[in-house]
């Protein structure tokens, strides 16, 4: 349980900025490659997870293209530890992140964008002292999703880094691993029972925080 927390919370806090600028790039650019960026965002929501630990497996492993750079240069290893666990749970749950910061980019009033530039603001001072502030909202909603779903995360994750008792088994993983052995039903519904908490309370958590989103821009 608190690796998972440990898994999901740094998925998290390293995927929002990096959400926030992708939502960026998606809701106000205009550059050649956009749709081909929005394809790869939303990529693992349609690929089988199993799919895409694997890609994460053949990019970040030991051997692998970034993961050989970033061992040998950084000592950063992702596969067969916590924080490969971690990154393919920011991978699974990014889509869902961009996708919320994005619909509260789109919902700023852009009148009040381009009044703060006709006093003289720069467009980096804009973004953080009047669009920033308008889309917590959905920064927050999108963290919620992402962290319940890096909570849940399995085929991604199994396939990424194995299971591996104290080190790389989240909470999916543990509930798989006691459906597997004798007697092992009691602890594996006890922990579904958890996962359902979490996943049902950061649902209604995003809901609201849609909700207060739409009412503050006069969507509704």
């Amino acid at each position: 349980m608190l690796l998972s927390l440990k898994v999901a919370a740094t998925a998290v806090a390293f995927s929002v900025p990096v959400g926030v600028a992708v939502a960026c790039l998606l809701s106000r650019g205009n550059f050649f490659g956009k749709a081909l960026l929005n394809g790869i965002v939303y990529l693992p929501l349609i690929l089988p997870p199993v799919v895409t630990g694997y890609l994460l497996l053949l990019t970040f492993g030991r051997k692998g293209a970034v993961g050989a750079f970033l061992d040998q240069w950084f000592g950063l290893v992702f596969s067969f530890r916590w924080t490969g666990a971690a990154l393919a749970a920011g991978v699974m749950g990014f889509p869902l992140l961009v996708r919320s910061i994005r619909l509260s980019l789109d919902n700023v009033d852009r009148r009040l964008e381009a009044a703060a530039s006709t006093l003289g603001a720069s467009r980096p001072w804009v973004f953080v002292t009047v669009t920033l502030p308008l889309i917590v909202p959905g920064i927050v909603a999108g963290a919620v999703l992402a962290f319940a779903k890096a909570m849940g995360e399995f085929g991604a994750t199994i396939t990424f880094v194995s299971n591996i008792p104290g080190e790389t088994q989240t909470l999916a993983s543990a509930i798989y691993t006691y459906t597997q052995v004798p007697g092992g039903e009691f602890a594996a519904m006890r922990l579904t029972l958890v996962s359902i908490v979490i996943s049902l309370t950061a649902v209604i958590a995003s809901e609201l925080l849609a909700r207060r989103l739409a009412a503050g821009t006069g969507a509704q």
